[in-house]
């Protein structure tokens, strides 16, 4: 009964490469959806950024119809329809709060996915404005302007991890926090 098992084998080495490839798609169609949104440009010959977006998902052998779904969402058309933008407030279990800005075609699904990290991770989300006054604004970018320090190497390692996991998300776009600590730019 040797080959009993060749088919289990064979399906968990798949869903392993799968889920890498998944991981990395991602990663490239959301370079390529801010490439175009930066420029609002969809001709890879009239925009570097997304030119060089492009050549680094053919080179990861992603498909060109996924290409062609990233840029037209960049563009706010195609299946979802316009991208809008969204803010939440958030704080951690340790008082630090986040300014996450968010584009999707879908903001009850984001939301949705948003609270949940925050849950898994202790935290909350806030009403408009209970973080808000900890940033100031400079352009398009935001900067701290009450800042947090943060002394404990565990919690840091805890803040740094919500901070990849919300810059992993698919529809963030930035991530603010008022936490500070040695190290840390």
């Amino acid at each position: 009964m040797s080959g009993h098992s060749k088919w289990s084998n064979i399906q968990g080495k798949k869903s392993v490469t799968d889920a890498k490839k998944s991981k990395v798609f991602s990663l490239l169609s959301k370079n390529i959806r801010l490439a175009v949104r930066s420029t609002g440009v969809g001709d890879p010959e009239n925009n570097p950024t997304l030119r060089m977006a492009i050549e680094k998902a053919r080179q990861a052998n992603m498909p060109h119809e996924n290409v062609q779904r990233a840029i037209n969402r960049g563009l706010g058309k195609g299946e979802g329809g316009a991208l809008e933008e969204i803010v939440y407030e958030a704080y951690d279990a340790s008082g630090v709060g986040f300014y996450v800005i968010v584009r999707t075609d879908n903001k009850m699904r984001t939301g949705a996915e948003i609270r949940h990290l925050f849950d898994k991770h202790g935290g909350s989300l806030g009403g408009p404005g209970s973080t808000s006054y900890l940033f100031a604004r400079n352009g398009a970018d935001f900067s701290v302007a009450i800042p947090l320090e943060v002394t404990d190497l565990e919690q840091q390692e805890k803040v740094q991890f919500l901070i990849d996991t919300l810059e992993e998300h698919d529809d963030v776009e930035a991530v603010y926090t008022n936490a500070t600590w040695a190290g840390k730019e």
